[in-house]
């Protein structure tokens, strides 16, 4: 084993540090160290630095060209901690974990800044005052007991590492940027808006379309504002509740086409268009401040820039610099597989255990070849369709896979219970607002060897952390979402982790990740070991997350010139 390593930073550019033990407990004096750069850069055979966030000390050391091998991070394991304890929502700041332990009033978190567009990130801005070093290791040594006080510990842990690397990644990948071409994306906007007016009025598509809307209902309507279009429909005898594109492509009206026209084009303009351009590419690079477990599920989220909702079109202009490649590599139904893993029905799993189709697989086992029919019962068992053709396609995938639609059975039926259910490492769900009860009581009716997980629910605010339904059904389905989706991200922080540990000593970059979705932009001669690397992280990450399994996680890999051409 390496060495460890618990560092705070002082003020100025110095540094606090001191070797650690096995134990967690420090083995030497404290070091002072006039650079934090320095102090880590000559430290090479660090196996792990404890620290209080990447956030605060990680982006300086890849301004100055130095990366860390793995690192522990105090705050993200305060924030997993308080789930487990069922008490996700309290502040989750080294400052409030002190004051939790030495009983003292706990001071808020401070309000997450928005990534300042053109800025280099948020992540450079000063943070808090420096947390004094024997500060950072009195809420280490109690992080430490409350891993092993938690219901499965050695889980736990892999859930603190794998989201202490996580933040790593997101760094690099910070800092490495999106390569973007800013002349093709303006390309893409004139060819779909045309030009743009004077004093940033619509461009002439979007206002050619409005006028088209206005003729087809015979006034004039604004087509951006849903209100005033669903009175227009209800002027002309037609009944619609909303401007969602499945309701009126149901409507019989002139106004319709070019109304989901303009609506399509107009998030281009409004989301990507050319302020967002002018914003957030610089000197070739779109650079996302990426947020690891930013929802209670632990998917990513990104702190200003829209990185995980770029159109198709868009990336267009996502292209590789001269003489490289991207590398776009795509889960094959993770969430499917991630059922099997951690339900262990034997039937599912041998389904999942072969790199082809699953869905038709499964097909061949229970629905007599209709894929159609398996995809959707196997959807619905994660998601919670339990009415209709999805409770006839349900019952035959219970007959089948017993174990799989029970697990999410049971998840489902603790959260209608107001109760906490956790993904297979140990992320736990919010409590339901007005209920009672203990982490032990959660656990109670769910299986006790696959442990239960997380992932979100229907509700859109269900991914937001402070999310915690209170109606009983809606409870049901986010909690049977959460087991998978929340286990499938734990997965994926392992294969983020394990892809990076295989391209270090290559010139690629991790640049782009996406739930089950990761880019690797790399010289052109370097793309078979990068694929190469994406298959044997995606296995290894499958080993380590859940275990000796014969799931399998296959990959669609496409090696392309330009992210458009990928899928």
């Amino acid at each position: 084993m390496g060495e460890r390593w618990a560092l705070t930073a002082t003020g100025g550019d110095g540094a606090r540090l001191v070797p650690l033990g096995p134990d967690g407990l420090p083995i030497g004096p404290v070091r002072e160290e006039p650079d934090l750069v320095e102090a880590v850069r000559s430290r090479p055979g660090t196996e792990r630095w404890v620290w209080r966030s990447t956030a605060s000390v990680y982006p300086r050391l890849l301004a100055a060209g130095v990366r860390v091998e793995r690192c522990y991070d105090i705050e993200c394991a305060e924030q997993l901690l308080l789930g487990h304890e069922g008490r996700l929502g309290e502040p989750r700041s080294a400052e409030a974990a002190l004051a939790r332990l030495h009983h003292r009033p706990v001071p808020p978190d401070p309000p997450q800044r928005a990534a300042e567009p053109g800025s280099q990130s948020s992540l450079f801005e000063p943070g808090p005052a420096p947390l004094p070093l024997e500060s950072l290791l009195e809420v280490y040594e109690d992080q430490t007991r409350r891993h092993e006080g938690t219901a499965h510990p050695g889980r736990m842990r892999l859930l603190t590492a794998a989201e202490s690397a996580g933040t790593l990644v997101a760094a690099e990948m910070h800092r490495a940027g999106l390569p973007w071409r800013a002349d093709v994306h303006r390309q893409v906007l004139q060819d779909l808006l045309g030009e743009r007016y004077a004093g940033g009025g619509e461009p002439r598509r979007l206002a050619e379309l409005a006028e088209e809307v206005s003729t087809a209902f015979g006034r004039r309507v604004r087509p951006e504002l849903p209100a005033d279009v669903v009175k227009a429909f209800r002027e002309a005898g037609l009944r619609v509740r909303s401007t969602r594109r499945w309701e009126l492509e149901e409507v019989d009206h002139p106004a319709v086409k070019p109304l989901l026209e303009y609506k399509r084009l107009y998030r281009i303009w409004v989301a990507h268009g050319w302020s967002w351009l002018q914003d957030w590419v610089r000197d070739g690079r779109f650079r996302p401040e990426y947020v690891p477990g930013g929802t209670v599920t632990g998917r990513w989220t990104t702190n200003g820039g829209g990185a995980l909702q770029i159109p198709k079109v868009i990336r267009r202009a996502v292209v590789a610099d001269e003489g490289w490649r991207l590398v776009v590599a795509d889960v094959d139904q993770m969430e499917p597989r991630v059922l099997a893993a951690i339900s262990r029905d034997p039937g599912l799993m041998e389904v999942a255990g072969h790199d082809g189709d699953l869905y038709s697989a499964l097909s061949d086992r229970a629905f007599s070849g209709d894929r159609e029919h398996a995809k959707l019962a196997l959807l619905g068992a994660v998601y919670g369709q339990t009415s209709g053709d999805g409770l006839k396609n349900l019952a035959a995938l219970r007959r089948k896979f017993p174990r799989a639609v029970a697990y999410v059975d049971d998840a489902a039926r603790a959260g209608e219970e107001g109760l906490l259910v956790r993904t297979w490492l140990g992320r736990t769900s919010p409590r339901a607002a007005g209920t009672e009860g203990s982490d032990e009581a959660g656990e109670a009716g769910l299986p006790q060897e696959p442990e239960p997980g997380t992932a979100p629910g229907p509700p859109e605010d269900a991914f937001t952390p402070g999310y915690a339904s209170t109606n009983t059904r809606a409870r049901g389905r986010f909690a049977r979402n959460f087991v998978v989706q929340g286990s499938a991200a734990e997965w994926a922080l392992l294969l983020l982790a394990a892809l990076r540990r295989a391209t270090t000593p290559l010139r690629a970059e991790l640049v782009f990740f996406q739930h089950d979705e990761v880019i690797v932009h790399c010289p052109e001669e370097e793309t078979e070991a990068v694929v190469a690397a994406i298959r044997e992280a995606g296995a290894l990450a499958g080993r380590i997350t859940f275990g000796d399994t014969p799931v399998r996680f296959p990959f669609t890999v496409a090696t392309v010139q330009c992210y458009a051409d990928a899928k």
